[in-house]
C-alpha cells in the first residue's frame, strides 16, 4: 500500500473485507474520525479505508487517526488521505474539517491495565466519549459508533446464554475491575442520551474476544499469551486451570462486522459482535494450537499467574447471540484453526 510492503496476511484480509456486500460508497469522497486508530481493531478499520482508496474509490476519503501513538499505521505516514492527530481523547478536540463519520475505539481494553491504571482506563469511555458526541452533535455527522464491550454484560447465568442485547448481569461495582465494564456501560447510556436529546446518529458495538494479525503479543490476555508463546517456540503456558470459556472472532470477520454497523446499522441499538462458532476453553485453546504446529514440538505447561496489577475475570462463559447482527447480513467467515494458523503466521512474515 502507498508503494510500501503490508504484512501479506493483513494483505489478503483487506481484500476480503472491501469485498463483503457493505454499502462502502457512503464512505467515498467522506471525512472519517478514528479515535484510538493505533489501536489492534482500529487500525484495521483505517487500514480498510485506506485500501478502498486504492482499489474501489474515485473519490478518496480522508482519515483523521486520532491516538498518542502510531506504530500500526507508521507504514502509511506521509499519505495525503491519512491524518495524524496525537492527543488524548479526554481533551478538547478541536478540528476544523468537516468530519462525516466518527469511530470511537479509544479504550484501554487489556485486563493488565484494569489494576494498574483504573482511572486512566474509565477515563477514555466517559470523558473521550463525551467529547466526541459533543463533536459529533456540532459536525452534524452521517454516523457514529461507540466501541462498547461484551464485557458489559457481567455475570450471566447459564440460563441466559446464549446473551442477547437485552440481557444483563451482575456487575460489582466495588470491584475495581468493573471500571472497565461500568464506564463501557456508561458509555453507551451516553450514546443514547445524544440522540434522543441531540440527534447524534450513534450505534454501539459490543465485540467479544478478537484476534489476529497485529495484535500486541504482550497484551496480557490470554489468547495473545499463546499466540506469543507458538511464535516464539515457547512452550504455552497456562495460568489457571483454563476452564473458561470463550468466544474468538478473527479480526477480518470482526472488521467487517464494525463497518456494517456503522453504515447498516440501526441508530440506539446495540449489536454484539463475536464468533458464535467459535466457542472454546482457554485450555483447549492452548491445545488447539500446539496441535496446530506439531513441527515445533511444543506442550502445554500451567504455571501461576503473579503479574502485578492484573485482574482475572469471574466469568466462566460468555457467549453471544448475534443473531442481530447477523439480519444485517453479517456472517464470521473464519473457524478457529483458520483464524489462529494465520494469525501465527502473520508474524512470521
Amino acid at each position: 500500500m502507498n508503494n510500501k510492503i503490508e504484512n501479506p496476511i493483513i494483505e489478503q484480509d483487506l481484500k476480503l473485507i472491501t469485498n463483503a456486500d457493505i454499502p462502502w460508497g457512503k464512505l467515498e469522497g467522506k471525512n472519517i474520525l478514528i479515535s484510538g486508530a493505533n489501536g489492534f481493531l482500529p487500525s484495521y478499520l483505517v487500514k480498510t479505508i485506506l485500501f478502498l482508496n486504492e482499489n474501489k474509490f474515485k473519490n478518496k476519503a480522508k482519515v483523521f487517526a486520532m491516538d498518542m501513538a502510531d506504530n500500526r499505521l507508521a507504514i502509511h505516514k506521509g499519505r495525503k488521505d491519512l491524518v495524524f492527530i496525537n492527543q488524548d481523547i479526554c481533551q478538547p478536540i478541536d478540528i476544523k474539517d468537516d468530519i462525516h463519520f466518527i469511530i470511537h475505539a479509544a479504550s484501554k481494553a487489556s485486563p493488565k491495565f484494569f489494576g494498574k491504571d483504573p482511572v486512566g482506563t474509565l477515563s477514555a469511555n466517559i470523558f473521550g466519549t463525551k467529547n466526541l458526541l459533543d463533536f459529533a452533535k456540532e459536525k452534524k455527522v452521517d454516523s457514529f459508533l461507540f466501541f462498547s464491550s461484551g464485557e458489559i454484560y457481567g455475570q450471566v447465568s447459564e440460563k441466559d446464554m446464549p446473551i442477547k442485547e437485552n440481557t444483563y448481569g451482575r456487575v460489582d461495582t466495588t470491584n475495581v475491575r468493573s471500571c472497565y465494564a461500568e464506564s463501557k456501560r456508561m458509555g453507551e447510556t451516553m450514546c443514547v442520551s445524544w440522540l434522543y436529546q441531540y440527534n447524534v446518529p450513534a450505534k454501539i458495538v459490543r465485540p467479544f474476544h478478537t484476534y489476529g494479525p497485529g495484535m500486541n503479543l504482550d497484551d496480557g490476555r490470554v489468547f495473545a499469551d499463546f499466540v506469543s508463546d507458538v511464535v516464539n517456540n515457547r512452550n504455552i503456558i497456562m495460568k489457571s486451570a483454563g476452564n473458561a470459556v470463550r468466544p474468538f472472532c478473527y479480526i477480518a470477520d470482526a472488521t467487517i462486522g464494525f463497518f456494517t454497523i456503522l453504515l447498516k446499522g440501526e441508530n440506539g441499538q446495540a449489536y454484539n459482535l463475536g464468533n458464535d462458532l467459535a466457542e472454546i476453553s482457554v485450555f483447549n485453546l492452548a491445545k488447539l494450537l500446539v496441535e496446530l504446529f506439531p513441527e515445533k514440538n511444543l506442550k502445554v505447561e500451567k504455571k501461576e499467574n503473579n503479574e502485578v496489577g492484573y485482574l482475572k475475570s469471574g466469568i466462566d462463559r460468555c457467549s453471544p447471540n448475534v443473531s442481530k447482527i447477523r439480519q444485517l447480513g453479517w456472517s464470521p467467515r473464519y473457524d478457529l484453526k483458520q483464524g489462529f494458523m494465520r494469525t501465527v503466521e502473520s508474524f512470521n512474515k
